[in-house]
């Protein structure tokens, strides 16, 4: 897939997600996995090819990059309001939450530009966009469900349209 083509999906998926933050939305089973889980599994159809010519710096700095992205979704799952309604489970993100959605652009941003600069970027740079968007998406509702498991908040059965 082309880097332009990634950064215009990429850039899709933040939007929507931070729509979601602002707006907030029902937590379904289907919610926390299905969005993480496609970027998921398109992040590593791309960055197959892309790892086997991979110099060893610049799986290291994939490496590192994608454990920044964990801990910060994990952030902003621990700083997500949770409550219930009608029957559900409801998130809303906080101000925090944006504010690390923020912090993450900024991340994946600067490390592109960190990438160049310490001459570690390569194709493995360009074909883990959609997955790191997966991952640090996957650590932000696995906190949001632990965090509602450790309340008792049942998941919401459907999303009611709105």
């Amino acid at each position: 897939m082309s880097t332009l083509v990634l950064v215009l999906v990429g850039a899709l998926v933040v939007l929507r997600v931070l729509g979601k933050q602002l707006t907030g939305s029902f937590v379904t089973a289907k919610s926390l996995a299905l969005m993480p889980a496609v970027l998921i599994v398109i992040g590593l159809g791309s960055a197959a090819a892309a790892i086997t010519v991979a110099r060893p710096s610049e799986i290291l700095f994939f490496l590192v990059d994608a454990v920044v992205v964990v801990l910060l979704g994990m952030a902003r799952g621990a700083t997500t309001r949770l409550s219930m309604r009608d029957g559900g489970l409801f998130q809303k993100g906080t101000a925090l939450t944006i504010v690390l959605w923020l912090t993450t652009i900024a991340v994946r941003v600067g490390a592109g530009f960190l990438g160049h600069a310490l001459g570690v970027e390569g194709a493995l740079t360009a074909a883990t966009a959609l997955l790191l968007f997966g991952v640090t998406i996957a650590a932000q509702n696995a906190v949001i469900y632990f965090r509602a498991q450790q309340q008792r908040l049942p998941l919401a059965a459907t999303a009611p349209r709105r």
